[in-house]
């Protein structure tokens, strides 16, 4: 039997841009995104989440919904354009009304709102002036942080400042999946990632300068995922030093504060401009650190190697499910929260997203039967049974995603959610998937 602590904390997640929809209602403002969907071919089918599965309408009910799922926590973002339409300057009413209408639902029904103040959809407005390059976006952040704090810090308790800073940067600016899309040199890039680690530090600060009340703040981090392809005392040391190097323009950086030699070395004239300030800013303390854990990379130790580990490709046969960069790892749920701790000491990590999609379909009773996704959760969350077991201070877990949504450049075509969502007629159907997860929240053992 497989048992997590009776204060374990269970939550879902989604994201504004993923499940909203109505993205231009109320005043708000075009976002990069948008933008991106927009350009043919860019989008798979050319989705635009327009309507999607509108939780903008149908919050209330997907409140519902979760208090019947016995979730405890709900992990969303606010849409940046949704209350500064532009970005900056004047604060759209209705875009701070939808949110306190979300988190007033919430806790009338004892779910825990966990606030994500960025997760990828910037206003269109500041990438029109260079977005994540220009270091105004990440100033501006900041100011946004702070009206965040002062409206919200009297109900919301935990805030998350960005989400997966490497795919809001590295992989927008220096790739093509990601809005908005643009394929720039090595140091633009590099640039990029650093604002977008200013941003979180920017936004740290605000929050604990203007928070009205007591509130822990961290970050949901998509750190590069390692694990020792064997077990042994010289494999485990070689993958923590990847971890520590291999994230040393983000996670690294962030919690120590500074950019590795490594790091510095290997970027030379391509190293993003910076200053000690800015450093100090990034390394604002955090009380808590979230990771999305979904794949990892083996590593073994390598004595040949300068920095005595060897990253291993993964074989021809490795597992995936639908999304083909989802590479079957369970043990990431024991060995990131782990590395992190050991690494930098925080008292809190929380699994902030982990999940799969599955070819879900309606079967002809009306129900979803996605065993895929329960095997998936179930081997999963061992690993994080595993990891509470030997001490790891891992504290939750929140499941990606509550509600099939729009998954990116993937468009409607990939289904995360553990409730299912007929785009035509917005029902909402509980899978299997989410029948297993209330039982495991109701009673703590796996089931």
């Amino acid at each position: 039997m497989i048992r997590f602590p009776k204060d374990f904390l269970w939550g879902a997640a989604t994201a504004s841009f993923q499940v909203e929809g109505y993205v231009t209602a109320d005043g708000a403002g075009d976002t990069n995104w948008l933008t991106y969907c927009r350009e043919p071919g860019r989008v798979v089918n050319d989705d635009i989440p327009l309507v999607g599965a509108s939780q903008y309408t149908k919050y209330a009910e997907d409140v519902q919904l979760m208090k019947s799922l016995g979730i405890q926590a709900y992990r969303f973002s606010t849409a940046w354009s949704r209350i500064q339409p532009t970005g900056r300057g004047t604060v759209n009413a209705k875009g701070l009304d939808y949110y306190d209408r979300l988190v007033d639902e919430l806790l009338a029904n004892g779910i825990e709102p966990w606030m994500t103040l960025f997760h990828w959809d910037l206003p269109q407005a500041l990438e029109d002036i260079g977005g994540w390059r220009n270091k105004e976006t990440p100033k501006a952040f900041g100011e946004f942080a702070k009206i965040i704090a002062e409206h919200f810090s009297d109900r919301v308790k935990h805030f998350f400042t960005v989400n997966e800073i490497s795919c809001f940067t590295r992989i927008a600016y220096g790739g093509l999946s990601k809005a908005p899309g643009l394929l720039l040199p090595r140091k633009e890039v590099n640039q990029a990632v650093h604002n977008g680690c200013l941003a979180h530090g920017y936004a740290a600060q605000a929050l604990r300068a203007y928070c009205k009340s007591p509130v822990k703040i961290g970050l949901a981090d998509n750190s590069a995922a390692f694990v020792p392809a064997l077990e042994t005392p010289e494999h485990i040391a070689a993958t923590k030093r990847a971890f520590r190097i291999e994230n040393a323009d983000i996670t690294t950086l962030i919690r120590e504060g500074n950019y590795l030699p490594e790091y510095l070395e290997a970027e030379g004239e391509n190293r993003p401009n910076y200053d000690d300030a800015e450093l100090a800013a990034i390394a604002t303390p955090i009380d808590f650190h979230g990771l999305n854990c979904y794949s990892a990379s083996e590593v073994l130790a390598d004595d040949s190697s300068p920095r005595g580990y060897r990253i291993l490709p993964k074989p021809a046969s490795a597992p995936r499910l639908v999304a083909n960069w989802l590479y079957l790892e369970p043990r990431v749920l024991y060995w990131a929260p782990r590395l992190v701790s050991e690494l930098w000491p925080v008292p809190e990590i929380y699994i902030t997203e982990n999940g799969c999609a599955c070819k879900d379909h309606l079967e002809r009773d009306g129900h979803v039967y996605d065993t895929d996704r329960i095997e998936f959760l179930r081997a999963y969350l061992a690993q994080a049974a595993r990891a509470v077991e030997d001490g790891v201070p891992l504290k939750g877990y929140f499941l990606w995603s509550l509600l099939d949504n729009f998954e990116w450049a993937q468009g409607f075509s990939q289904r995360f959610g553990m409730v299912y969502v007929n785009y035509q007629t917005l029902e909402r159907i509980p899978k299997l998937s989410a029948h297993f997860y209330h039982q495991l929240n109701s009673t703590g053992v796996l089931p």
